[in-house]
């Protein structure tokens, strides 16, 4: 059985553990991210529930590890880290790139044998939506640029050369992974699926917001709120809420 503390082997990050929960939530980070991104999240759940973040691998304390550019592969090894905590029901929730890969690891973990209680996919179109985009191949300055105008990563670290020259290598591989992920068809998740969205986010439509209701098999609902696609910084509340009410819900029918 995993132990206590917050850093769980080099995958999970249990920043405030509860070992009482009923539930367990894994969260999956966007593009450039990491597991501390989650940390609020963490803090405003326990001890109602055991929240796991994933770190991956190539950034802050793994930066010296190689990163991975493939979601399926990245997929796989994020289910292989999770099927030790498995001994009480989990959800998934994963921003951007991290909804992606949040739906590919739920869905291996139904192959598995292990229906998650559900799938919060945030500020990401549904996986059988495709956008040709190649912001993986664009110099340092393109890929800056792009950071920029989503405002994911913090202005200052943006304006200090040697983090951004830290970070990059992490965020063009998860750009890559992203960007050349294909979805493969197959049978819809049976678990429910909400999905949330900033109304102004450039990445991702309505209809594009809408069609993660073609992936499950079980309840579906959308959640819009305004803002971008880092909308959920300005709304993490009211995000927050809404992952406790479902959760609950869920327990409660359970």
């Amino acid at each position: 059985m995993a132990d206590t503390h917050a850093a769980v082997g080099s995958w999970i990050r249990r920043f405030h553990p509860a070992p009482d929960a009923p539930t367990r939530l894994v969260c999956l980070p966007h593009a450039g991210g990491s597991a501390p991104f989650f940390f609020p999240v963490s803090r405003t759940l326990s001890p109602a529930v055991d929240v796991l973040a994933v770190q991956y691998p190539g950034r802050q304390d793994r930066r010296a590890e190689p990163c991975v550019d493939d979601l399926g592969e990245l997929a796989d090894l994020v289910t292989r880290e999770l099927r030790g905590w498995l001994d009480r029901p989990i959800m998934l929730f994963g921003h951007s790139m991290g909804a992606t890969l949040a739906f590919e690891v739920a869905r291996r973990l139904e192959q598995e044998g292990t229906v998650p209680l559900g799938l919060f996919a945030s500020g990401r179109r549904a996986p059988s939506r495709h956008r040709d985009e190649r912001v993986h191949l664009a110099d340092d300055d393109g890929l800056l640029a792009d950071l920029k105008r989503l405002s994911g990563t913090n202005s200052q670290v943006l304006g200090d050369d040697e983090m951004v020259r830290m970070i990059l290598p992490a965020v063009r591989s998860d750009y890559r992974a992203a960007e050349t992920y294909r979805y493969r068809p197959g049978p819809p998740l049976s678990c429910p699926i909400v999905a949330l969205t900033g109304d102004d986010d450039p990445h991702v439509t309505m209809e594009e917001a809408r069609a993660w209701s073609e992936h499950t098999a079980a309840d579906f609902s959308l959640r819009v709120y305004p803002g971008g696609h880092f909308y959920l910084n300005t709304h993490a509340a009211a995000v927050i809420g809404v992952i406790s009410g479902h959760i609950a819900g869920r327990v409660a029918t359970g």
